[in-house]
């Protein structure tokens, strides 16, 4: 149990924390901030990671719920949100941006934790998809509490990029976050693809 604890949690890191894109997270929260004083910032992030948090624990276990409410697979489920976070898996390859969430709001807003920070920068449509996914494979204790605490991990790394994100904006620059942006989406494509490809196999297999 504790062997599938650990491995589960480790997995579930490195996906959680891939699904979150966490440089072009960084590059928004570098232009949404921009001026502000660092105690704002600060506050920002923290009720950003809270908010994305709250969503990702509903979605985590919302999903068997969901299937069975609609009358759909969990294979089926795969197939439709692997192929929407290989979308924006191409928009990060591509331009470096999520294909949802490419530009500011269009008005002020008195906090942007929540909107857009957290909901769509942080979770997309795409994540959404994958998270709910994720959740409804882990049948176990042990799976799902090593997933949950993957979450937990994820977001705190993320948070902690953040708190970071003037250090890395000097050291890496525009170009070097959009970069690294790029790699992210490169390996979110591969996430998507195995999501796909497993939907597919367990629909063939069913029928």
């Amino acid at each position: 149990m504790i062997e599938t604890f650990f491995s589960t949690y480790i997995s579930s890191t490195i996906r959680f924390l891939f699904l979150l894109a966490p440089f072009f997270v960084v590059t928004m929260f570098l232009a949404l901030t921009r001026g502000l004083p660092a105690t704002e910032k600060t506050s920002i992030i923290r009720r950003a990671c809270i908010s994305a948090f709250i969503l990702g624990v509903i979605l985590f276990f919302a999903g068997p719920l969901l299937f069975s409410a609609i009358g759909i697979t969990l294979n089926s489920f795969r197939i439709g949100a692997g192929s929407l976070l290989f979308l924006t898996a191409i928009s990060l390859v591509t331009s470096g941006t999520r294909n949802h969430a490419t530009g500011l709001p269009d008005e002020d807003r008195d906090d942007i934790a929540v909107v857009p920070l957290a909901i769509p920068v942080m979770i997309g449509p795409a994540t959404i998809g994958a998270i709910m996914v994720y959740g409804a494979e882990l049948n176990r204790v042990s799976e799902v509490a090593g997933g949950l605490l993957g979450l937990v991990s994820s977001l705190v790394i993320l948070a902690v990029l953040l708190h970071l994100s003037g250090y890395l904006e000097k050291v890496l620059g525009k170009t070097g976050l959009n970069i690294m942006s790029k790699i992210s989406g490169l390996i979110l494509s591969a996430m998507a693809a195995e999501i796909v490809l497993t939907g597919i196999a367990g629909f063939i297999a069913s029928t």
